[in-house]
């Protein structure tokens, strides 16, 4: 007799601080500065390396030129998988 097991991967759960960072990201539709988000809200850099690693954001890095200077800017915007995650 053969006995079948199926496992379901198991839904990860949000804490308050990556809903609150997911949170934020909807409301915006082009992405935030992830500068911004560190230093004006608050978010940790290694939170959002999380977020990005299970695919609930996604990072765009763009070299912009800002007064002469050539510079790296960093945009973090929520992924379909992130919005589904904060719906529940």
């Amino acid at each position: 007799m053969s006995h079948t097991i199926t496992v379901r991967p198991r839904k990860r759960r949000l804490g308050a601080e990556q809903r609150r960072a997911l949170k934020l990201l909807a409301s915006s539709r082009q992405g935030v500065n992830e500068e911004l988000l560190v230093r004006g809200h608050g978010i940790s850099r290694r939170m959002l390396a999380g977020l990005v690693r299970t695919g609930l954001v996604a990072e765009e890095r763009e070299v912009i030129k800002a007064g002469g200077k050539t510079i790296e800017v960093v945009r973090v915007r929520i992924t379909e998988a992130g919005r589904k995650a904060i719906e529940g």
